[in-house]
């Protein structure tokens, strides 16, 4: 990475493809629901229509109802989304608003708790500025990579580049993913036990790799599993073996199939060792505090869905709606699009669909993005000029100090 101009880390196309699949997406979704009918089964003698399967499948289509007559009773309506949208309009009151805000108040709290979070790693060192500008390029930077892959490369060299050394910067960044993690493999077993893995788990979401045919639950384990070994890993390179794991990725950097790897192998060995250095002696106080304020940020994630549904209803399971955003998230991490553009837009309302009023699952998806995704792309965009400029002028600054002490 240039620390010429951190600006070069992001590209004209690194930013719009993602805008362009999330949007595109959000808008096929959008209009497939508002052109297609919505049927609904309602009370005998309250619908306008009658349904005849003529096709013995089951399922309703706008071919099989006929309009009652005198020999019909009619059990079956038809709505649009855009009827659905007038209605919940007229029908808007208080309470749906102090959802909505407090939706707004969750997303913003989310980010919040990062911000503390990393100064309290640092000691204090960042202040609440660089901490913002941090937190947002660093959104930014997972806004338009893929998931899998994350913005944790981008993180280092920001850190880093707010006056924290190189082996700081990694060691606060290996810790954060460390507590993200920890987060998950302890909250998402404990809250889906709770309301019952048979609910938990959605059974019509099925991933096709190669012709195998994955369910929810079993890619839930896999993602689970691969956060259980990466976390046993970190805990046992940086806390407990730091000087042989290093030795072992040393010796493994030798071996031919690893040369073209061989100095990022063993410059995670050094940052194992400099964030065992940083971080082994911290008080069981500071783990217990980094992590209620890494259960902070991740709650305030969830919660911004679940007065999202709020908002447009009034009922539902919502520690359910907690555990299957557990589930979903295992879904969106393994996402090869850049922040998860288009999976996480379809995924919303087959999730929640039975929270969510019949013909808004699209529209509330779109929503929940406005509040959780594309906000960071359009202040990463704005932070990110301002915040190179600031960094390029102290660098140059520092290198003019340097000069006059040389001279002297």
């Amino acid at each position: 990475m240039s620390k010429s101009n951190p600006l070069k880390l992001f590209s004209f196309n690194r930013v719009i493809v993602p805008l362009i699949i999330g949007i595109g997406v959000a808008i096929f979704l959008i209009a497939k629901d508002f052109s297609e009918p919505i049927i609904t089964e309602v009370q005998e003698g309250k619908g306008s229509y009658y349904w005849i399967d003529a096709n013995n499948n089951d399922a309703k289509e706008i071919s099989e109802l006929h309009l009652t007559d005198s020999e019909h009773i009619g059990n079956v309506s038809i709505d649009y989304q855009k009827d659905i949208l007038k209605h919940i309009v007229k029908n808007w009151t208080w309470s749906s608003t102090i959802c909505l805000l407090v939706a707004m108040f969750f997303a913003v709290m989310r980010d919040l708790m990062y911000m503390y979070r990393i100064r309290f790693l640092s000691d204090n060192q960042l202040s609440w500025k660089q901490s913002f500008q941090i937190i947002m390029i660093w959104e930014f930077s997972s806004a338009i990579t893929p998931t899998v892959v994350g913005g944790s490369a981008v993180a280092f060299f920001i850190v880093s580049m707010e006056g924290i050394g190189v082996a700081r910067s990694t060691a606060i960044v290996m810790i954060t993913a460390l507590l993200d993690e920890l987060f998950y493999i302890i909250i998402a077993p404990l809250t889906i036990l709770f309301v019952g893995a048979n609910i938990a788990f959605i059974h019509d979401f099925d991933f096709n790799v190669f012709g195998f045919e994955f369910g929810v639950i079993t890619v839930f384990f896999i993602g689970y599993s691969f956060m259980c070994l990466l976390t046993i890993i970190i805990l046992l390179a940086i806390f407990i073996y730091p000087k042989a794991f290093k030795n072992l990725l040393y010796y493994l950097s030798t071996k031919k199939m690893f040369s073209k790897t061989q100095a990022k192998l063993q410059k995670i060995g050094d940052d194992v060792i400099t964030s065992s250095i940083e971080f082994k002696g911290k008080s069981f106080l500071f783990w217990i505090k980094a992590y209620l304020i890494t259960i902070s940020s991740w709650i305030s994630r969830f919660l911004v869905v679940n007065f999202l549904i709020l908002a447009f209803t009034s009922y539902g399971d919502q520690l359910l709606i907690f555990a299957r955003q557990l589930v979903m998230w295992i879904i969106l991490c393994i996402s090869p699009t850049p922040g998860s553009s288009g999976i996480a837009e379809f995924a919303f309302p087959v999730f929640f669909k039975e929270f969510i009023p019949l013909g808004l699952g699209s529209t509330l998806s779109v929503l929940w993005r406005l509040f959780t995704y594309y906000p960071y792309i359009i202040l990463g965009l704005i932070v990110l000029p301002i915040w190179t400029k600031r960094v390029i002028r102290r660098q140059r600054l520092k290198k003019i100090q340097a000069k006059h002490s040389s001279v002297k």
